[in-house]
């Protein structure tokens, strides 16, 4: 049975990419809390669909898709950020231009430090708050074929100690989560092969695909004040790959 935690009923949560994947998951966990739930996303279609989905359970989240200052004015100050979005995309080290460099850098790692940007004040003021930065494995595992993205994914984790340090004083809480390979309808569909699964049976000590919701509970319970002294840290959610 799934834990449920009272202090995270009627708080302010943030998701961003929330619309599919990670991102949904986390968002219908938080839902599933009783929290009011936003999140950001700039797939459209999908996101309605969520949307409309949750609202049908009963458990109704709000979708926008590029403004924190809209959400802010319909919910209230933001008490929880969660800074998923990311693109996965391979990308071979001599095809990366400029612009292609710029635009993984943006998702990858520059949303993170202007999202918390963008909440910090609000969480200053309330003398609480927690953010929890999405990570990965990949630059762990030495993974190639993405240097973009693994260099952003690495960063994330001196973003979070920056950010914890600099707050933690005023009763914010900043963590990262490096998920490993975690089978989202993306992840079936582009990467997992039968290659892939091989993989997956040889480095991961657990000898299952690991779902979207195992992250998301992880994250919740980082929310909540059942993780009250938790903050500046590295957790992993790989099944024991790393």
């Amino acid at each position: 049975m799934a834990a449920t935690y009272s202090d995270l009923q009627d708080k302010v949560i943030l998701v961003t990419g929330g619309g599919s994947g990670i991102g949904e998951a986390i968002v219908r966990e938080f839902a599933r809390q009783k929290a009011k739930v936003a999140f950001i996303d700039i797939a459209v279609e999908s996101s309605r669909a969520l949307t409309q989905a949750l609202e049908w359970a009963g458990t109704p989240v709000h979708f926008e898709q590029r403004t924190i200052a809209a959400i802010k004015g319909r919910l209230g100050p933001i008490q929880v950020l969660v800074n998923n979005a990311a693109h996965d995309e391979r990308h071979a080290t001599p095809e990366v231009t400029e612009a292609v460099w710029d635009s993984r850098i943006a998702v990858n790692l520059k949303h993170q430090f202007f999202c918390s940007q963008a909440v910090l004040p609000d969480m200053k003021a309330a003398g609480a708050g927690a953010i929890v930065n999405l990570g990965s494995i990949s630059w762990m595992t030495g993974q190639g074929g993405m240097a973009a993205y693994t260099a952003c994914k690495s960063a994330v984790l001196g973003l979070t100690r920056s950010l914890a340090r600099d707050y933690g004083a005023f009763g914010i809480r900043v963590n990262a989560v490096a998920p490993g390979w975690i089978m989202t309808q993306r992840q079936l569909e582009k990467w997992v092969t039968p290659e892939g699964e091989a993989e997956i049976m040889a480095r991961q000590c657990l000898k299952r695909q690991l779902l979207p919701a195992e992250v998301a509970k992880f994250i919740v319970f980082l929310a909540s004040e059942e993780a009250s002294a938790c903050t500046s840290q590295h957790y992993v959610v790989d099944g024991g790959w790393v």
